[in-house]
């Protein structure tokens, strides 16, 4: 597949684009970092090399009240312009574009700075009640994104985004939720609420900006297609406020979706593929009618170049926008256009390392790519001392290692005990929203190949056959821990493992452990494992239009048949159910249990396994047995490594990672990042004793 509208040229303003295809914005974390912006120099030309033609930064903040938390950084502040100096000219050099996303976050900022058009707090925000905007803060905040309009121009970029989008500050002033003012920012002259009212705010700054930068200098603007918030605001009012931005000028409009508070799922792995880029279409439609040239750029769980072509193909919008498979694989155009399809690392949608890091104030990275974000840490390029390492297990961990090893021209040879690749991502993959984990399998097995690397499957390697490496990664993984319940050793009692790889009997089920392995496997028994089911199903819960088109049906799997969620029982001891997903994954996670009708129950102990099921204690000392004519135990990990003494003893230079080295809190995001780490750290010169 060539993907020839993908490929074809496009303007955008006075940019002329080679093809189609928009890296996204992401918080990073890296701006603030004070190394005069090196690292982050080093993530974007690293994307650029590998085929993206326009970037959009994460959100740089127009004054310190705009910023969303303690790693946002000011546009206007002479550090900011130093460090986005440096990251165009990397950028340009490497042959590509970049535009400022300027931000303002307004109530969902984190701080006592937090401002917005009312003094209306969100949900998650502790009761932090943020500032109402004075007339006069409104109109120094129009100042401030013009003047940092200015200073980004001044800093290199070729363009700039108005973030008006997901719910910041622009947003909230769209909103009759978040806009309750009675003053002409948002009523009209007889003081009564009014859309034309509230969308003054966005307009005046982009009218601003716009004036500041003047004609030739390229003005785009992310808006939300749905808020996905009640009583938010409706259809027809962000058309009018799309219509109104193509009348004044824009150069694009960019499609977001969604409010953080929304309590509708947009950018977890269990959203379907490409699942809100019907309502991106919609409001296209309705700009073409009046503007046909304008670019429009859809968006949002788009993680496969050829579903791009796909998005063109059905003739509304004119790019689409990537974000995190930027972050999972920096080649993805490269690979995609050359039709090497099979060696791109994938995005997962997991969040781990990305979303849910920015979430509390950390550097990003990602779980299947962790040199992402730490390029300037981990340089690329071949190695002149070639090594012979030996990575023991196929897991994300050994795949990481032997990955980053090969890539730098050592001879890896890798040893799986098991008859395939993939470790705990291979269970994984057979829990219904996670079956892009087998991507990440395929990718990193295909680019070992292409590498020269050597995969021995079915193959337990021992310290004598380890003698003649240079070094050795021991990444042997985890094993189902053991619990100490009367009649755990029935026969219908089984681990998590046993359950997933060969699926259980009809009939009830408990479920001992409540955690995130727990959460997967009651989600493995009660939802569909066809994609396109499950996506009609995600449509019919959310009132999604079209998201099942660009689902597939997986049928090289046989298909594990749900049981009814009435007759599923997930029981924990104590902590909160899903224990250890992800910030953004594990309230939907949850909640599609409950959905489901999955009983969860905590605050229990554990009496003694039966034929019948699992007896438990409540806390009022009441004694209940839970229906289980088969009970599967979630009870975490244990290490699974008797290799290193072996190998301390053989002399042999070794490193120990993942759940080998450390069961109790290993996570997949742990795992590949100790990975990466002890790859580079097996072909360093030995230090002295």
């Amino acid at each position: 597949m060539d993907l020839p509208l993908l490929r074809s040229p496009w303007r955008l303003g006075s940019l002329e684009l080679p093809h189609r295809v928009v890296m996204g914005s992401m918080h990073t974390g890296l701006e603030p970092r004070g190394d005069g912006g090196a690292a982050l120099a080093a993530f974007y030309r690293e994307r650029i090399e590998g085929g993206a033609a326009l970037a959009i930064t994460g959100g740089i903040s127009v004054n310190a009240e705009a910023r969303g938390g303690p790693d946002y950084v000011v546009m206007t502040d002479a550090s900011t312009r130093q460090t986005y100096t440096a990251v165009t000219a990397a950028v340009h050099d490497a042959g590509g574009f970049i535009s400022a996303q300027l931000f303002h976050a307004g109530r969902y900022a984190v701080g006592e700075w937090a401002v917005a058009p009312s003094p209306v707090p969100w949900r998650a925000a502790r009761g932090l009640v943020p500032r109402e905007l004075t007339s006069a803060d409104i109109e120094r905040t129009i100042a401030d994104f013009a003047a940092s309009a200015v200073a980004a121009r001044e800093a290199g970029f070729d363009a700039v985004e108005l973030m008006a989008s997901e719910g910041y500050l622009l947003n909230q002033f769209l909103s009759p939720l978040t806009n309750q003012r009675t003053d002409e920012w948002g009523a009209d002259s007889n003081g009564e609420q009014s859309a034309a009212a509230r969308r003054r705010f966005p307009l005046a700054v982009f009218d601003a900006v716009r004036a500041a930068v003047g004609p030739d200098f390229p003005v785009t603007v992310r808006i939300s297609a749905t808020d996905l918030m009640p009583g938010s605001t409706t259809e027809a009012e962000v058309d009018e406020f799309a219509l109104a931005l193509a009348d004044a000028g824009v150069d694009a409009l960019s499609m977001g979706v969604g409010w953080h508070e929304s309590t509708v799922p947009t950018v977890q792995a269990s959203v379907p593929h490409a699942a809100w880029i019907s309502y991106g279409e919609r409001l296209a439609d309705i700009v073409h009618a009046r503007h046909p040239e304008l670019p429009v750029i859809g968006s949002n769980r788009v993680i496969d170049l050829r579903d791009a072509e796909g998005i063109l193909a059905r003739g509304h919008v004119d790019a689409v926008a990537l974000a995190r498979p930027f972050l999972a694989d920096p080649e993805i155009v490269n690979r995609s256009f050359a039709g090497d399809f099979a060696l791109i690392n994938s995005c997962i949608g997991c969040d781990q390392a990305c979303i849910d890091r920015s979430l509390v104030f950390q550097e990003i990275s990602c779980l299947v790519n962790p040199r992402a974000g730490r390029e300037t840490e981990y340089p690329l390029g071949i190695t002149n001392a070639r090594k012979r390492v030996a990575v023991v297990g196929g897991g994300p961990a050994g795949l990481a290692a032997a990955d980053d090893l090969a890539r730098r021209g050592h001879a890896v040879t890798v040893f799986e005990a098991r008859g395939e690749l993939g470790g705990q991502f291979s269970l994984a993959a057979r829990v219904p929203g996670k079956e892009d984990y087998a991507l990440t399998v395929r990718s990193a097995a295909k680019r070992l190949a292409a590498a020269g690397a050597e995969v021995r499957t079915n193959e337990r390697a021992g310290a004598s056959a380890l003698g003649a490496f240079d070094g050795v990664v021991v990444a042997s993984g985890v094993t189902p821990r053991a619990v100490d319940i009367e009649g755990a050793d029935l026969p219908h009692v089984l681990s998590y493992e046993q359950a997933i790889r060969n699926g259980v009997p009809a009939g009830t089920v408990a479920i001992i452990g409540g955690g995130g392995i727990g959460v997967d496997l009651a989600a493995f028994l009660v939802e569909s494992h066809d994609e396109k089911t499950r996506a009609l199903a995600f449509e019919e819960r959310f009132g999604v239009d079209g998201s099942a088109e660009f689902a597939r049906s997986r049928p090289t799997r046989a298909l594990q048949q749900p049981c009814p969620g009435s007759e599923v029982t997930v029981l924990r001891r104590s902590g909160k159910f899903g224990q250890g997903v992800g910030i953004t994954s594990r309230w939907v996670n949850v909640g599609a249990l409950q959905h489901a009708g999955v009983r969860m129950l905590a605050g229990i102990d554990y009496r003694r396994i039966t034929h019948e099921g699992v007896e438990v204690v409540h806390a009022d000392g009441s004694v209940e047995l839970i229906p289980g004519e088969t009970v599967v135990i979630c009870a975490g990990q244990e290490p699974n490594e008797t290799l290193s003494a072996e190998l301390a003893a053989a002399g042999i230079r070794h490193e120990i990672v993942g759940g080998a080295r450390d069961a109790r809190s290993v996570d997949a995001v742990r795992a590949t990042s100790e990975g990466l780490a002890a790859a580079r750290r097996v072909v360093q010169p030995a230090e002295p004793d």
